[in-house]
């Protein structure tokens, strides 16, 4: 690895190259619970959502994956019961995804209908694409959602010394090379709305970061 990037640096991530069913794959889930559990990427997502869904609403997760954060939202009650949530992703649907909630396989950088829906959950996906990639999927964005929450990893030094830290835990090869790679491509400051497009005069924006690594953002139309 080279000395850590003042600006982002996106490179090519393992688990983008194996199969749903790898071996390597689904260790990489088990790794990916537990770094969401230790960053709160959950129980923030679920938090907010609370305070601003209402009955009725569709939102869309781009990059849902193995269906995780789904299914903890709808087991712990984050959501009106008449709230739907469809997955996003080029993998198959997960058996414990919610059976009323829809899946569509399908590329995020071209898809094009996200006018149907009401708000758009992001967790640790929208730092594997480059810049010019991440232009095109915000002029998608702005035609549809009322709100969007993303939570990402946060560029900073300390964050790689605090995964690093992690190594007591056995990460498998491809969690211990992949979380490496996202920090280094994840954001800071006003990086990812000014990136998606997202402009003051339409958006009312909140950025933060917490102390182990998550970069968050809320993006609420005016």
């Amino acid at each position: 690895m080279t000395l850590f990037p003042q600006h982002r640096e996106v490179r090519p991530e393992i688990l983008d190259s194996l199969p749903q069913d790898h071996p390597d794959a689904l260790r990489n889930r088990r790794d990916l619970r537990l770094i969401n559990l230790l960053m709160g990427n959950f129980r923030w997502i679920g938090r907010n959502l609370a305070n601003a869904v209402t009955s009725n609403e569709t939102g869309l997760e781009i990059g849902a994956g193995d269906g995780w954060l789904g299914h903890h939202l709808r087991k712990r009650k984050r959501l009106p019961s008449t709230v739907r949530i469809d997955g996003l992703d080029l993998w198959e649907r997960p058996s414990h995804w919610p059976k009323t909630w829809g899946w569509r396989r399908e590329d995020i950088t071209a898809f094009s209908d996200f006018g149907r829906y009401d708000f758009v959950l992001a967790n640790l996906i929208l730092h594997q694409f480059e810049d010019r990639e991440l232009r095109e999927i915000g002029r998608s964005l702005r035609t549809g959602p009322r709100l969007i929450l993303a939570c990402e990893p946060c560029r900073r030094p300390l964050h790689l010394k605090q995964f690093r830290l992690l190594k007591p835990f056995h990460l498998n090869r491809v969690s211990w090379h992949d979380g490496q790679v996202s920090i280094r491509a994840g954001f800071r400051g006003d990086e990812l709305p000014r990136l998606l497009g997202l402009e003051e005069e339409h958006w009312n924006i909140r950025c933060g970061s917490s102390f182990l690594g998550a970069f968050r953002m809320v993006a609420v139309r005016r």
